[in-house]
């Protein structure tokens, strides 16, 4: 190839004229091997196995789901449990009966190595190829296994499908279970503490029974009622001490009366009280006529006198005796019915005093207990915030707990998330490994790219000088004219490229700088 010239789509063509048969010889050889050499390594089959994971049927509005990270997320978390010894022991134990720890450990060793967990974002496409319109999303995952032997395949992989979704229901389980024990746990501590906090608040209503905020009100309309209560007892017991005295001195009155006229229905009475009047009739008759009125009274009463006199002068003296005993023992009604009611008044008044008393003893506790009031408002507000969090946090735990209930039912009756094969592990009917085709375009590929490095590398050490442009760049020289070539012209040589046979021969020309 002469080099400092800039090359053509003509030149191109015509190197790939020139290096057909090196390119196409390796192009050809190479996938042939390359297909023979597949049939060095041993054949392997795998088998798939394909898990849906269906969502609960009832609403998570309704339930609340046990677990609600990402299946994927979680099928990720169980899969190094799966292919754990523990869980993977048995199988091989089933499988290949009679091997030696050590072979045992290969054995899981390569199952590890070839178990693969692909996650499926949408099985309801992936398996039928269209989905409904604003259908959800079904999400599962594929399992497979690879072994020399079709059968052991299918066998590993379903029971690394039976482990893992065993796995999945397992972990259900102990989730619905470990939050329903964890909120009954939960639950009983928030009863204690709710318990204890309804005792402090009835001994707390119990110590301050009537001081309560909401007795405030209420106390303070009774302590308004006992003062208006207190002004009616201060009104009737002073009327009541009027009523007294006036009844005390109508009786001295009534009393005195009485008294003088028991005095005279004595018979030295009457006598002194005659001689009395006789002689102030005398002094009258002095002054006055008959006819004057002084005169005439006087006259009355001395006729009164004399015939009281003279009736008790022939009453005889036991009857006498007795009469004047039974009028000076016996009172008047008048004065009877004072005295009853002198008797009233001590007592309204008495009534009137302890009623006083009791009606101030009464208005002082109202006092203290509006007085005290704010000061205990401040302890009620603490204790009834602090119930009212304990009542919160026991009705929160008390609405999870039966979700946590609805939720492990919901898991039994087989209504909640479960994990199923959709399609079981398959039986391959032809080795995954190697694959011939692959193996035969691997090859071709390969010889190709051989071909081309070959015809590249053979261009790079060929200087001929086959054109004007590469006499023009080999001598540095300006081209003035071109011979053509003159000489026997083989017009039946046959030049193949590229699948098209020329049949004509391409006339050379023969360039001579001058």
């Amino acid at each position: 190839m002469i080099q400092n010239r800039e090359l053509t789509m003509n030149d191109y063509s015509a190197m790939l004229r020139r290096r057909a048969k090196v390119i196409l010889i390796p192009a050809v050889v190479a996938p042939i091997v390359g297909f023979l050499v597949s049939y060095a390594f041993p054949p392997k089959y795998t088998s798939q196995a394909l898990v849906m994971v269906e969502q609960q049927k009832v609403p998570p509005t309704m339930v609340q789901p046990v677990v609600s990270e990402d299946p994927f997320a979680r099928i990720n978390m169980l899969w190094p449990q799966t292919l754990s010894q523990s869980r993977l022991q048995p199988v091989v134990d089933r499988l290949y009966p009679g091997k030696s720890p050590q072979d045992v450990s290969d054995i899981l060793d390569d199952i590890r190595r070839n178990a693969q967990i692909t996650p499926v974002p949408d099985i309801s496409t992936s398996t039928s190829g269209s989905r409904k319109p604003n259908a959800q999303p079904t999400p599962g995952f594929t399992i497979s296994y690879t072994s020399n032997s079709p059968r052991l395949a299918q066998q590993v992989c379903n029971e690394l499908t039976t482990i893992l979704v065993d796995e999945n229901l397992k972990l259900l389980q102990d989730a619905a279970k470990g939050t329903s024990d964890v909120l009954n746990s939960g639950l009983e501590s928030a009863k204690r503490d709710l318990d204890e906090m309804e005792a402090k608040k009835a001994e707390f209503k119990r110590k301050y029974v009537g001081q309560l905020p909401e007795d405030a009100d209420n106390n303070l309309r009774i302590l308004t009622g006992l003062n208006t209560q207190l002004d009616a007892n201060t009104q009737t017991l002073n009327r009541a001490q009027q009523d007294k005295a006036y009844t005390e001195s109508m009786l001295a009155q009534q009393l005195t009366t009485w008294r003088a006229s028991q005095e005279t229905t004595n018979p030295q009475t009457l006598e002194k009280q005659l001689a009395e009047l006789q002689s102030q009739l005398l002094q009258l008759q002095a002054k006055y006529t008959n006819d004057h009125p002084d005169v005439i009274k006087a006259k009355s009463d001395i006729a009164e006198v004399k015939k009281k006199l003279a009736e008790v002068n022939k009453a005889p003296a036991n009857s006498t005796d007795t009469a004047t005993q039974k009028a000076l023992g016996t009172e008047p009604a008048e004065i009877r019915q004072m005295r009853l009611q002198l008797h009233q008044y001590e007592d309204l008044i008495n009534a009137a005093t302890r009623d006083q008393k009791r009606l101030q003893k009464e208005i002082a506790s109202y006092q203290a207990r509006v007085s005290l009031s704010p000061a205990v408002e401040e302890q009620y507000k603490q204790l009834t915030r602090d119930y009212a969090v304990a009542q919160k946090g026991y009705d929160d735990l008390l609405a999870k707990k039966n979700s946590a209930d609805l939720t492990v039912q919901m898991n039994n009756q087989s209504q909640g998330e479960r994990m199923f094969p959709l399609n079981p592990a398959n039986l391959p009917d032809s080795p995954s490994f190697p694959n011939r085709l692959l193996f035969l375009a691997g090859g071709f590929g390969a010889g190709l790219a051989i071909g081309l490095g070959l015809a590249l590398w053979l261009e790079i050490q060929d200087n001929s000088i086959r054109t004007e442009a590469d006499a023009e760049a080999a001598l540095e020289l300006p081209l003035l004219v071109s011979v053509p070539w003159v000489g026997a012209v083989e017009t039946k040589q046959p030049l193949r490229l590229w699948g098209r046979v020329k049949k004509e021969q391409d006339l050379k020309k023969d360039t001579v700088a001058i």
